[in-house]
C-alpha cells in the first residue's frame, strides 16, 4: 500500500460544502448552508431498521390479481458504513456505502430473492447513475430493486437518519431472472428506514480553513468498549494487515518478504514522526517465525526470517485502532497524533531503499545516526534486507502441519525521551504485535493469507501453545526486557523432552549464551 500524502483535502471538502443537496437524487427537506465556518460531520449507521411492504402477486407474476402484500423487517448490522455528512447540523446528503440487513423473520420469497434474504444490502449508488439506491447481494452484486422517490430527513439532536416514501422497482437483471423482461421498472412495493447514526469524523472549519480533524470511537454497538488513551506517546502496531512476496533467490533457494502494518497511537501525546536526515522517528523492524513438530506441531517455536528496519517518513491520520483519531493541537505528518493510525503497506516495508540496518538503532532508547539506512558499497538481490525466509522453511510440503506467525515492532526515541522526562509514562515495552498467516506455494514463489486477528502489544512468542514464557529486566529503567521461554514434552514414558526459545524485545545489551542447571 504506497502511502499517499493527502495534499488538496482542504479544496475537495469546501467543495463537498458548496455542493447543493440536489446533487443527488433524492432530495433532503432541510435547507442548505454555504456558510464556509461550521462543524462537518461524517456519520455512519450505529444501528437502525429497515421495512419493505413487497407485493407479492407482482413478483409472482400476476399483475391483475388482488394485491398481496407482505412485509419484511430488517436490522440494520452495526457500523454498517453508509455514510452521509452533516454540516451545522443540516444534512448535506449520503455518500456511497450501504447497510447491511439482518432479517427479522422468516418468510417465503420469490426464489431468487429468498436465497439471498440473508446477504441484502441498500447501496447508496455513485452519483451520476439514474437511481440513488438501490436493493442488492452483497456478496454477488445482483441488484434486485431500484429506488426512487425517497425522501431524506436528519434529527441532528437525536442523531436520527430516516428515508421514507421509497419505492422498489424491479431491475432489469431481476425481471429478466423472473424470466419477465417487460416488468423492469415495474413498482413491485416500498420501503423505509430508520437509523442511528455516530460521527466517524468531526471537521472544524473556519473561512473555509480546516482547524482541526476529530475521529470520535466508534459506539459500543458492537459490544466493545471504548479504549482510553494512556499518558504519553504510545505507538503500537494495531494491526498487520497482510504479507506477501518481493523477491527470490532460485539459487540459494531463499525468498525476500514484506509484512504490512498500521500503526496507531495508545497514549495522549503526539507522536514524533519526522523523517530522516532527522532522526526522531519510528523504526519498524519484521519478524516471521515457525512453530512446529512434535505430535501436534506445537513442539519448537523458531524464528525463521527478519528483515532490517524500515524508517517511519509521514504519519497519516486515520483511525483503524478505533481509538479516537484526535487532530487538535497537533501538527499532522510529522506527528502521529492522539488516537490515531498510520499504514504502511508490506510492499512499502520491504521497499530496500528506505530500510536501514538493525546494527545502527539502540532498541532501548531508539536513537541512530542521521545516516542509519545508508546502502553504499553494497548491491540489492530480491531479498536484501527484506523478511528473508527458507524456500524449505516455507514448503507445506516439507512443514506439513506447521503454523506461521508475523511480528512487527516500532522502535522510537520519542518514547524513551518522554520516559526520562515523565517517571511512569514509559511506554516502550509494548510495542510489538503479532499475527498468525497460512502459507501457500512452493519452490521459491509463496504466498500468504491472514489467520485470525492482530494480537496486539504482544510478541509473536506468546503464541507457542503450551510453552512457559518468563520476561525478565536485567536494569530496568536504563536497558529493556528480554523473555525466556520453554516447553517440556514427554514424548515416551520416562524420556522428557526441553525445548528453549529466547526473546530479545528490546535489550540493547544482548544476550550471548545461557545454561541450564543440571541436578546431579
Amino acid at each position: 500500500m504506497p502511502k499517499i500524502i493527502p495534499i488538496g483535502f482542504a479544496l475537495l471538502l469546501l467543495l463537498s460544502l458548496r455542493n447543493s443537496s440536489g446533487n443527488y437524487a433524492a432530495q433532503s427537506k432541510q435547507e442548505n448552508s454555504d456558510a464556509a465556518t461550521g462543524i462537518l460531520q461524517k456519520m455512519i449507521v450505529e444501528n437502525g431498521t429497515v421495512t419493505m411492504d413487497l407485493d407479492l402477486n407482482r413478483l409472482n407474476g400476476m399483475g391483475f390479481a388482488p394485491q398481496g402484500a407482505v412485509r419484511v423487517q430488517f436490522a440494520v448490522a452495526a457500523n454498517s458504513f453508509f455514510s452521509i455528512l452533516v454540516f451545522n447540523d443540516l444534512l448535506r446528503g449520503p455518500e456511497q456505502g450501504s447497510m447491511a440487513l439482518v432479517p427479522q423473520q422468516s418468510i417465503v420469497l420469490p426464489s431468487l430473492l429468498g436465497a439471498s434474504i440473508k446477504q441484502l444490502i441498500v447501496e447508496k449508488l455513485p452519483s451520476g447513475q439514474q437511481f440513488d439506491l438501490a436493493v442488492r447481494d452483497a456478496k454477488t452484486s445482483f441488484t434486485f430493486f431500484n429506488i426512487e422517490g425517497h425522501q431524506y430527513d436528519y434529527d441532528a439532536q437525536a442523531q436520527l437518519l430516516s428515508i421514507h416514501g421509497g419505492r422498489l422497482l424491479i431491475s432489469n437483471e431481476f425481471a429478466k431472472a423472473l424470466g419477465r423482461p417487460a416488468d423492469a421498472s415495474v413498482v413491485a412495493g416500498k420501503i423505509s428506514a430508520g437509523a442511528a447514526m455516530q460521527p466517524v469524523e468531526v471537521t472544524q472549519l473556519v473561512n473555509g480553513e480546516i482547524k482541526s480533524v476529530v475521529m470520535p470511537p466508534l459506539g459500543s454497538a458492537n459490544g466493545r468498549e471504548t479504549p482510553t488513551l494512556v499518558p504519553g506517546p504510545d505507538v503500537i502496531v494495531g494491526e498487520l494487515p497482510e504479507m506477501a512476496q518481493y523477491g527470490n533467490d532460485t539459487v540459494n533457494h531463499l525468498v525476500g518478504l514484506g509484512v504490512g502494518t498500521i500503526s496507531c497511537n495508545a497514549g495522549d501525546q503526539p507522536l514524533d514522526w519526522f523523517a530522516l536526515s532527522n532522526t526522531d522517528h519510528p523504526v519498524i523492524p519484521q519478524n516471521f517465525y515457525r512453530m512446529s513438530g512434535g505430535a501436534t506441531n506445537d513442539d519448537r517455536f523458531e524464528q525463521i526470517g527478519q528483515s532490517w528496519l524500515k524508517h517511519a517518513f509521514t504519519a497519516l491520520e486515520g483511525n483503524a485502532c478505533n481509538f479516537g483519531c484526535n487532530t487538535s493541537g497537533c501538527t499532522t505528518g510529522t506527528h502521529l497524533c492522539p488516537g490515531c493510525s498510520d499504514p504502511y503497506g508490506s510492499s512499502l516495508n520491504a521497499s530496500q531503499g528506505g530500510i536501514g540496518s538493525r546494527a545502527w538503532v539502540n532498541p532501548f532508547t531508539g536513537v541512530f545516526p542521521s545516516g542509519a539506512n545508508n546502502h553504499t558499497g553494497h548491491t540489492h538481490t530480491g531479498t536484501s534486507h527484506r523478511v528473508t525466509v527458507a524456500s524449505s522453511d516455507l514448503d507445506p510440503a516439507q512443514n506439513a502441519g506447521a503454523t506461521y506467525f508475523a511480528e512487527a515492532q516500532y522502535v522510537t526515541p520519542h518514547e524513551y525521551a518522554w520516559c526520562q522526562t515523565h517517571p511512569g509514562q514509559c511506554n516502550m515495552y509494548n510495542n510489538a504485535s503479532y499475527r498468525r498467516f497460512t502459507v501457500f506455494g512452493s519452490g521459491d514463489s509463496y504466498t500468504f493469507s491472514g489467520s485470525g486477528s492482530t494480537v496486539r502489544t504482544q510478541p509473536a512468542i506468546v503464541a507457542w501453545t503450551g510453552a512457559t514464557v518468563n520476561p525478565a529486566q536485567p536494569d530496568p529503567g536504563n536497558d529493556g526486557i528480554w523473555l525466556m521461554s520453554y516447553k517440556v514434552t514427554n514424548p515416551t514414558t520416562g524420556v522428557w523432552h526441553y525445548e528453549y526459545a529466547l526473546y530479545n524485545q528490546n535489550l540493547d545489551r544482548g544476550i550471548q549464551s545461557f545454561s541450564v542447571p543440571l541436578a546431579p
